[in-house]
């Protein structure tokens, strides 16, 4: 994958010893002020708020942001530029990534577990991922796997949403091609790199009107081809209609949907696992309304993780009240799960880089138990680079050194605290 991800993995494998670190970390849990963190971040060529990595941590510098996680989808490239330009900055580096699958059984049951518009399409996330450089053969074919079916996906959804423009009067020529050519322009990333998105081509079409029709006409043309009312509050509110386009065209029932191909749960979970990482469920709790079924009683949903062998979880509380992140987190916590949270930053908005609740800020309770977190990441991520078992081992199992999943986590909360510290101190 090139010099700059190994060498930047090299770097923290160099912060010191396991042994070393555990010293380090006997005596506390890290800062009596912890930093402020974001465990789940999207940078291009993902569909992103940011124009270019060095946004992304030029922003959480400013913003006093002391732990990033990236998430990416199906190539990790940029993370050697994002590693060089965090460690630039003083910010630890947190490696994820994000993954679509399909459970087929829920599917067929018609249950909704964390997609809104989909049954049975669920989103997995790994954390502290750790062989995104040197992939396991079964790593680099289920990537490629995912890629393929991905692409082929987004080529005949294009076609179907310039069909719909042009029988509305808006000619275009747009096709994949076109939307990659965007994406490489915009970022100036590798083509090898993209994995078109839905928003990838939400967006396309987006410009496309503006530049078509001027914003006197535009909502009236733009409800014509949507075949209902756009949500956005103006003729320039074009995030809004970015996902109008999505929600009224490309989702399942809609005019362009096309069926989806997608791994199923158990490979997703064993790509995490060939990636070195922790699987990761992220919640998505009221960001859907009504909450989806798989979701919507608590304690039901902390035994179908744990069931599936996932043993994080996570939350965007953005799209979520404060009293529904303080339950979730809390209980979620209580029943032995590492708990992180971030922003996703997927589509244009810049919203602050600080995870903050749809209705106020995120709890203190729910802040320390998210902290914590981070720092249980940050200790996987570290052990891992030394070919150590982190907080899951290859098959997916919690390390089997502690007597309790309490111990366990606080443990390599403590561990990931020092690797912090130590961090910090050689990046003063």
């Amino acid at each position: 994958m090139g010099q700059q991800v190994a060498n930047a993995l090299a770097a923290l494998r160099e912060l010191g010893t396991p042994d070393e670190i555990r010293a380090l970390a006997v005596d506390r849990f890290g800062p009596a002020t912890p930093p402020r963190v974001n465990a789940h971040i999207h940078l291009p060529p993902n569909f992103s708020a940011f124009e270019s990595v060095q946004q992304a941590v030029s922003l959480a510098e400013a913003q006093s942001i002391g732990v990033l996680g990236v998430s990416n989808y199906y190539d990790y490239e940029v993370y050697g530029d994002f590693v060089q330009r965090a460690c630039a900055s003083g910010i630890f580096p947190l490696f994820g990534l994000e993954i679509i699958c399909m459970q087929s059984d829920l599917r067929s049951r018609g249950v909704k577990v964390n997609d809104p518009g989909n049954p049975g399409k669920t989103y997995l996330c790994g954390k502290g991922i750790t062989r995104f450089d040197q992939m396991t053969a079964e790593a680099a074919r289920l990537i490629e796997v995912i890629r393929q079916n991905d692409s082929a996906r987004m080529g005949s959804m294009i076609d179907a949403v310039r069909e719909i423009f042009n029988a509305c009067g808006l000619e275009t020529a747009i096709d994949a091609e076109a939307v990659l050519e965007k994406i490489v322009l915009r970022h100036g990333s590798p083509r090898k790199t993209v994995t078109l998105q839905e928003r990838h081509i939400s967006q396309a079409f987006q410009e496309a009107l503006f530049e078509q029709v001027a914003p006197e006409c535009r909502i009236e043309r733009f409800n014509a081809i949507l075949g209902t009312e756009t949500k956005a509050k103006d003729a320039g509110d074009y995030v809004t209609m970015q996902n109008d386009i999505r929600s009224c065209l490309m989702k399942a029932g809609k005019p362009a949907f096309v069926e989806e191909a997608f791994v199923s749960f158990s490979e997703a979970h064993r790509l995490v696992l060939e990636l070195g990482g922790i699987p990761c469920y992220p919640t998505l709790a009221d960001g859907a309304s009504p909450v989806c079924s798989y979701e919507d009683n608590i304690d039901e949903l902390i035994n179908k993780i744990r069931a599936n062998k996932v043993y994080a979880a996570e939350l965007i509380p953005i799209r979520n009240q404060v009293s529904v992140t303080r339950q979730y987190v809390t209980k979620m916590r209580k029943a032995g799960l590492v708990v992180t949270a971030g922003t996703e930053h997927n589509t244009l908005d810049l919203i602050p880089m600080e995870p903050f609740c749809k209705d106020g800020d995120v709890p203190e309770e729910v802040r320390s138990i998210c902290w914590e977190g981070a720092c249980v990441v940050a200790a996987h991520q570290f052990l891992t680079l030394h070919g150590e078992t982190g907080f899951v081992d290859d098959q997916g199992c919690p390390n089997a050194g502690y007597a309790s999943d309490d111990e366990r986590i606080k443990a390599f909360a403590k561990i990931g605290a020092a690797v912090l510290q130590k961090y910090y101190g050689s990046h003063p």
